[in-house]
C-alpha cells in the first residue's frame, strides 16, 4: 500500500477486512445493526496490545480517511512516480510489480503514462476494490490481484522490475519474513532486473517520532496517535484512536513497523543474493492538512540489482518442438576488442536480454554454448538431437576476432546447419579494403583510400585532408577513435602509431578521404533475391557532440560510457526516394555478390555534395538488444524478440525447415520497411 502516517503501506496480509471493517478491532454488532468498538483507555505498554497479524484488519476504507492526505493525493504520487521512473529508467515495454501497492495509485499512474505491463498485488480485499474500480472506471490496462508477499502468485523471472513503495517494507513481526519478502522478489525478478524499495528511515525515525498527536481528518473524523519504541528499539509501535463526531470511537488498533536504516536495509537485501545496492537519497512527504505525517516524513530510497540465471522453461511440447543451439562468445576468455579486454558485466546483460528475448518463442528449446574449449566435443554430442545452431558468436572461436569465420567453418565440417554467413563471406568482409574493390568493381561509389602496409616508411596521400585512419581488418570500431579523423601528415602519422601502439594492430591500415555527410546504416534481414526485408535506414545523430569533436561513431560510442560519443542516437534517415534506391540496389547486389546469408548490414556515409558511398559491409553483424540492427527493427516496428525471430525464420526458409505450425506463409520477393511514424510506398529496386 502507499503508507501514511499509519506507518502502514501496501503489504496488506488477508482478505478479511471487509469483515473487520464492520466489527471494528474487537468488534460486536448492537442491536441497532452499527458496530461496537471497545476502547481500552490508557495503556501502559503499547507493544503488548499489537496483534501479530495486525494488517489483517487495519487496511479499510478508515486507512484512506486518516492517511489519504498522503496516500491519496495526485499530486504527491505524480511526483513520486516522476522520481522512481527516473531513478529505474523504466522502458515503456518493462514488466512492473508494484508490489503491496494498496489502492493501487502508483500503479495506475504508470498506466497512465502509456507503461504497458503493470501489475499490482496487495493483501487487502477493500484496497484491491478499489483499485480494480479505479482501472475499470479509467479504461486502465493494470492487472491488480489479492496475495501474499511472502508467497506470490507468479512464476520465477517474470518482471523486469520490483517497487514496494509508501513505506510498506518491514510490517512482519520477525525479520524472516522480511527475508522470505524479497527471496520471492529475487525469484520473480528477471536476470538484470531492479528492485526499488521505499522505506521510512528508520535512524530519523527513531529520534523524532510524535508520542502523541491528533488531528481532523475530514469534519466528522478525528485521529489520535500514541507511539514508542518496541522493547529491543526496533520497531515503531503505534496505536490510532479514530473518533466520529456522531459516533464516537470507530477504531481503536495497534500496529508495529520495523525500523530499517541505511545499513541493515543493506545486510539484508545482500542476505536475500541482491546486488548493486544503492541508495538514492531521501524522500520526504507533503500533507495539505500539514499535520503528523507520522512515518511518511522521511523515507530512504533503495535500489538493487538481481543476478542470476535464467529459470529453465519446462514447456509441454504441443506438437513438434525444435532444438536450436545458441552459440556465443566465451565469457571466461579474455577479449581484446573490449574494454580491459573481458566480457564485463553489460555483455552478461546483453546476452540475459537474447536469452529473455528468446524465450517467447513457443515451440523452440534453445541450448546455449558459450564454453569454447569444450565447443567443439559439445556440438558432436548434441548433433543428433538438434535441427540447426543459431550462430551469435561474433566474437570468433576463442574470442579470436579473426577466427569469427572459424565458428561457420567448424559447423561445416561437422554438417551442422546454422544461420548467419558462411565462412567465405565473413572471410571477405573482414577484409575493408577487399570489399571496397569488389565493390568498386561493380558500380557502387566508395571512398578514395590508401593501404599503408606495416613495413611502408612514408604515405603518400592521393587525395586531400580531412582523412579517417582505421585497421583494414576488424569490426567493432576496434581502433576508431575520433584522433582517426586527421587534417595533416603528422596527425596522421600520430593516428596510425596510436592504432599499432595502443591497440596492439600490426595488420594493413586503411587511410580513406573523411566524407563529412549524414552517417548511415542498411539492415536487411532475409535472403536476396528470394526473400528479404530492408529495414528501415538509420543515421546517426552527432548534435550531442561538443564543437570540435569529428562526427565518427566509433569506438568510443560503442565501449567508453564516459565519452560524449556514448550520447550518439541513431534517427530514422530522411533521403530522397532516389537516393535511398540507389543505396538498397547497391546493398543487394553486394548481399548477393558476397554470399551473405539472413541478415547483414552495411555501412555508407554522404560526401559534402550529397553522394553516397559504402563504407563497410558486416555480415555478422552485432545481434544485442540495443545495436544498430535491433534500432533499425524497432523503426519498423519489430520488438528486439521479433528481430531475433525474424533471423531465425529467415534461415529456417533458407534451410528448407517447414514452419512450426505446418503453415507455409507467403513471401513477397522483397519489403522495404518504413519507419512506423512515417511509412510510405516505395518500390523495390531491381537488381541489374
Amino acid at each position: 500500500m502507499n503508507n501514511g502516517k499509519t506507518s502502514t503501506g501496501k503489504n496488506h496480509q488477508s482478505n478479511k477486512d471487509s469483515k473487520n471493517s464492520k466489527n471494528g478491532k474487537n468488534g460486536k454488532i448492537g442491536k441497532n445493526g452499527k458496530p461496537q468498538v471497545k476502547v481500552l483507555g490508557p495503556v501502559r505498554d503499547l507493544e503488548e496490545h499489537v496483534p501479530t497479524d495486525w494488517w489483517r484488519r487495519i487496511f479499510t476504507s478508515l486507512y484512506l480517511k486518516t492517511d489519504g492526505d498522503v496516500v491519496d493525493d495526485q499530486k504527491i504520487t505524480r511526483y513520486e512516480v516522476d522520481l522512481f521512473s527516473s531513478i529505474l529508467k523504466l522502458q515503456p515495454d518493462d514488466k512492473i510489480l508494484d508490489l503491496c501497492c494498496g489502492q493501487g495509485r502508483h500503479s495506475l499512474e504508470l498506466a497512465r503514462r502509456g507503461y504497458k505491463s503493470v501489475e499490482g498485488l496487495d493483501r487487502s480485499h477493500y484496497l484491491i476494490q478499489r483499485a480494480k474500480e479505479q482501472a475499470k472506471k479509467e479504461g486502465l490496462g493494470v492487472r491488480f490481484r489479492e496475495g501474499d508477499a511472502r508467497k506470490l502468485p507468479y512464476p520465477p523471472d517474470s518482471f523486469d522490475v520490483v517497487m514496494i513503495l509508501g513505506n510498506s517494507f518491514g510490517y512482519f513481526e520477525t525479520v524472516h519474513d522480511d527475508m522470505r519478502v524479497l527471496r520471492e522478489v529475487f525469484r520473480v525478478l528477471k536476470p538484470w532486473g531492479k528492485l526499488l524499495i521505499d522505506v521510512a528511515d528508520g535512524d530519523y525515525m527513531r529520534e523524532h517520532f510524535q508520542p502523541r498527536s491528533w488531528e481532523w481528518i475530514d469534519k466528522k473524523h478525528f485521529v489520535n496517535r500514541e507511539r514508542s519504541l518496541s522493547a529491543d528499539g526496533q520497531r515503531l509501535i503505534s496505536r490510532e484512536i479514530i473518533m466520529n463526531t456522531e459516533k464516537g470511537a470507530v477504531a481503536d488498533q495497534f500496529y508495529a513497523e520495523r525500523l530499517y536504516n541505511k545499513e541493515n536495509l543493506n545486510n539484508i537485501l545482500q542476505q536475500a543474493g541482491l546486488s548493486d545496492i544503492a541508495i538514492h537519497g531521501e524522500l520526504s512527504s507533503d500533507s495539505q492538512r500539514k499535520q503528523d505525517l507520522g512515518m511518511m516524513e522521511k523515507r530512504i530510497i533503495v535500489t538493487a540489482v538481481v543476478k542470476k540465471e535464467w529459470t529453465p522453461v519446462r514447456r509441454k511440447p504441443k506438437g513438434e518442438l525444435r532444438t536450436v543451439v545458441v552459440i556465443t562468445g566465451d565469457p571466461t576468455k579474455p577479449d581484446r576488442l573490449k574494454p580491459g579486454a573481458v566480457f564485463d558485466e553489460d555483455d552478461i546483460y546483453t546476452i540475459d536480454q537474447m536469452k529473455d528475448a528468446l524465450r517467447e518463442m513457443e515451440g523452440y528449446n534453445f541450448i546455449y554454448l558459450s564454453n569454447h574449449d569444450t565447443l567443439i566435443q559439445d556440438l558432436i554430442k548434441l548433433k543428433p538431437k538438434i535441427d540447426y545452431v543459431f550462430n551469435l558468436c561474433d566474437e570468433g572461436f576463442g574470442n579470436d576476432p579473426r577466427k569469427e569465420l572459424h565458428i561457420p567453418a567448424l559447423l561445416e565440417e561437422l554438417q551442422i546447419p546454422y544461420t548467419g554467413s558462411g565462412p567465405q563471406a565473413l572471410a571477405h568482409c573482414y577484409d575493408k579494403s577487399l570489399v571496397r574493390g569488389m565493390a568498386n568493381e561493380m558500380g557502387i561509389p566508395v571512398p578514395d583510400a590508401i593501404l599503408i602496409k606495416p613495413e611502408d616508411k612514408t604515405v603518400d596521400l592521393t587525395f586531400s585532408f580531412p582523412a579517417l585512419v582505421k585497421p583494414n581488418f576488424g569490426d567493432s570500431s576496434f581502433g576508431i577513435t575520433q584522433r582517426c579523423v586527421v587534417n595533416s601528415s603528422e596527425e596522421l602519422l600520430n593516428a596510425v602509431s596510436e592504432i599499432r601502439e595502443k591497440f596492439g594492430y600490426n595488420k594493413p591500415i586503411l587511410v580513406e578521404e573523411f566524407l563529412s555527410g549524414k552517417d548511415i546504416s542498411v539492415g536487411i534481414i532475409g535472403n536476396a533475391p528470394e526473400s528479404y526485408t530492408v529495414l528501415p535506414i538509420t543515421e546517426e545523430d552527432y548534435s550531442c557532440l561538443p564543437e570540435g569533436c569529428p562526427h565518427i561513431c566509433g569506438y568510443e560510442a560503442k565501449w567508453l560510457p564516459d565519452s560524449p560519443y556514448w550520447n550518439i542516437k541513431s534517427i530514422p534517415a530522411e533521403l530522397p526516394p532516389e537516393t535511398r534506391n540507389l543505396i538498397i540496389k547497391g546493398c543487394l547486389v553486394l548481399f548477393e555478390r558476397l554470399e551473405i546469408r539472413d541478415y547483414c548490414r552495411f555501412d555508407w556515409r554522404f560526401d559534402a555534395r550529397g553522394n553516397p558511398k559504402l563504407l563497410e559491409v558486416n555480415p555478422n553483424p552485432g545481434w544485442c538488444w540495443d545495436g544498430h540492427l535491433a534500432k533499425m527493427s524497432k523503426f519498423a516496428g519489430m520488438s528486439y524478440a521479433e528481430m531475433l525471430e525474424a533471423i531465425i525464420k529467415a534461415a529456417e526458409q533458407r534451410l528448407g525447415l517447414q514452419p512450426l505450425n505446418g503453415k507455409v506463409e507467403e513471401q513477397a520477393p522483397g519489403k522495404i520497411e518504413e519507419p512506423e511514424e512515417a511509412k510510405e510506398t516505395q518500390s523495390v529496386p531491381t537488381i541489374n
